[in-house]
C-alpha cells in the first residue's frame, strides 16, 4: 500500500457522485494528508493550502474507489497465475482501490499466520489496499470449520470456501451459529456439485446445440434456498456469493422480505454477457458459475438497479494459457476482471439498464459497508480513495495491455466506452 501524498490535490471541475449520500452535482474535492478535506462547489484560491496541485478534471466523473471483493490473488502458491504485485496494478487500472481476495491458495488460508503473511505481503508490493477472506472449513473441504476467532483478529474480513460450496448441511449450520457469535459473515458459492456433474455451460437449447453438458440453475436455486433456511434458523450474516438467474433472485428477495441479514452479488459477466457469448466454443466465456440466458441477464440488471442485488463483483479468476487452450469441456473455468470490471459495466448504464449512481454505489458503497472498510463515500474525513472517469472515451480491449499476468478475458477484443484515467489510494496517484 502507497505511502499517504504529503502535497495537498485539489480535483476541480468534476462531476462528484456520492452513492453513499445519492448525490451527483459539479464541484471540486481537495485531498490532504490522504483524506478528503474538504469538497464545494468553486473553492476559494486564497483558501487553498500552498503548494497545492490542481487537477482540472474537465467535467469528468469524480467517485469513490471501487471495492472489489471477490478476486482470486496467486500468493502464496499460484504466482505463476497472479501476484499481489500484478493484481493490485490491474486494479488500479480499472478504478479499484481494494480487493478482498479469495483463500484458494497454496496454502489455503486457513490459519491465522497465511493471513498476516498476506498483510505484510500486500503492504510491501501492493500500490491497492488488500483484505483477505478466510477459509469457512479446513483446506477448503467442506468438513470442519476454521476458527473463526483467531482468523477474524489476524485480519479476515468474512469466511468463504471460494467457488466450493460446503455440500453438508450440519458442517453449514455449525459455521453459521459459529459466526453468528463473532458476528463474522459467511460467504458461500451456492452451486451443487452434485447437481452440475459434468455440466460446462448453462443447460438449455444452446448446450444441446453444442453438444456440451449442461449445468441447471437448480443446481444454484436449491443450495441458495438451503442457506436462507439455515440463515433463518441461526441468525447469521451471510452473502450469496455469485447468484446468476431469475430464480434465485426471487429466493433472495424472499429472504429479504422476511428481514433476514442476507446479501448478494452478482458478477459484472453475468450482468453482460450472456450464454450465446461462448459463440463457437470460446472457453474465456467459461465460468463458474456459467453465464446464464439473456433474460436472467436482464433480471439481473433489473435487480442492480432496484437494489434487490447489493454488489457488482469481477470474480477475477486468471488462468494460464495451458488450462484454457483446450476444449470446451476441459478448459479451467474463469476470467480476469478486475481491471475491466468497471468498463464493462458502463455497458449498462450506457444502455440505460442501470442509473450510473445505483451502478457505482453497487461497486464501492454496497460492498465497503458489507465489510466494514473505509471507503466508498465521499464525505469529508473519508479516505481520499478516488477515482476519474471519463464516460465517453471509446476503446478496444487488448489483451497484451492487462496488468494481470493471464490474459484471459472474456472482453477480448471488445469495444468499450469509459474508462479510468486516474486512481488515487490515501491521496496517492497510483494509476494515471
Amino acid at each position: 500500500m502507497p505511502l499517504t501524498d504529503p502535497r495537498p490535490l485539489l480535483l476541480a471541475n468534476a462531476r462528484l457522485i456520492d452513492p453513499a449520500e445519492g448525490t451527483d452535482r459539479p464541484g471540486s474535492l481537495l485531498v490532504e494528508d490522504g483524506v478528503i478535506r474538504d469538497r464545494s462547489p468553486e473553492p476559494r484560491p486564497d483558501s487553498l493550502p500552498e503548494g497545492i496541485e490542481i487537477i482540472d478534471c474537465e467535467g469528468r466523473v469524480v467517485a469513490p474507489g471501487l471495492v472489489d471483493i471477490r478476486c482470486f490473488v496467486g500468493e502464496p502458491g499460484y504466482e505463476y497465475r497472479e501476484t499481489i504485485a500484478s493484481a493490485t496494478k490491474a486494479a488500479a487500472a480499472g478504478g479499484v482501490t481494494t480487493i478482498v481476495c479469495q483463500p484458494s491458495t497454496e496454502p489455503v488460508i486457513d490459519d491465522p499466520a497465511i493471513v498476516d503473511f498476506l498483510l505484510r505481503r500486500a503492504r510491501d508490493t501492493g500500490i491497492v489496499r488488500v483484505h483477505p477472506m478466510a477459509a469457512l472449513t479446513k483446506k477448503l473441504a467442506g468438513r470442519e470449520m476454521t476458527e473463526f476467532g483467531l482468523l477474524k483478529a489476524a485480519g479476515a474480513v468474512a469466511f468463504t470456501d471460494g467457488a466450493r460450496s460446503v455440500t453438508d448441511a450440519l458442517v453449514m449450520r455449525r459455521a453459521m451459529t459459529y459466526a453468528r457469535d463473532f458476528d463474522a459473515l459467511i460467504v458461500h458459492h451456492t452451486e451443487d456439485p452434485n447437481l452440475i456433474g459434468e455440466g460446462v455451460m448453462n443447460e438449455g437449447e444452446f448446450s444441446s446445440r453444442l453438444g456440451l453438458g449442461g449445468v441447471p440453475v437448480e443446481a444454484e436455486t436449491i443450495m441458495l434456498e438451503r442457506d436462507m433456511r439455515l440463515v433463518k434458523l441461526t441468525g447469521a450474516r451471510y452473502h450469496a456469493a455469485s447468484i446468476t438467474c431469475r430464480d434465485s433472485l426471487a429466493i433472495i428477495a424472499r429472504a429479504k422480505n422476511e428481514g433476514l441479514p442476507v446479501t448478494a452479488a452478482v458478477t459484472v459477466n453475468h450482468l453482460t454477457l450472456n450464454e450465446n457469448d461462448i459463440g463457437s466454443y470460446r472457453t474465456f466465456c467459461k465460468l463458474s458459475p456459467p453465464l446464464r440466458t439473456e433474460d436472467d441477464r436482464l433480471a439481473l440488471a433489473d435487480a442492480i438497479a432496484d437494489g434487490l442485488v447489493d454488489i457488482i463483483v469481477s470474480d477475477h479468476d486468471p488462468q494460464d494459457v495451458e488450462t484454457k487452450r483446450l476444449p470446451f469441456a476441459e478448459a479451467a473455468p474463469g476470467a480476469v476482471g478486475v481491471e475491466t470490471m468497471l468498463p464493462a459495466a458502463l455497458r449498462l448504464h450506457h444502455a440505460g439498464l442501470v442509473p450510473l449512481p445505483a451502478l457505482l454505489k453497487s461497486l464501492s458503497t454496497a460492498p465497503a459497508k458489507l465489510l466494514g472498510l473505509p471507503g466508498g463515500t465521499l464525505a469529508r474525513g473519508a479516505p481520499a480513495d478516488l477515482i476519474v472517469i471519463d464516460l465517453d472515451e471509446p476503446w478496444v480491449l487488448d489483451r497484451d495491455d492487462l496488468h494481470s499476468k493471464c490474459k484471459n478475458s472474456p472482453f477480448d477484443e471488445a469495444r468499450m466506452t469509459g474508462r479510468v484515467v486516474r486512481t488515487l489510494v490515501a491521496g496517492r496517484t497510483v494509476h494515471g
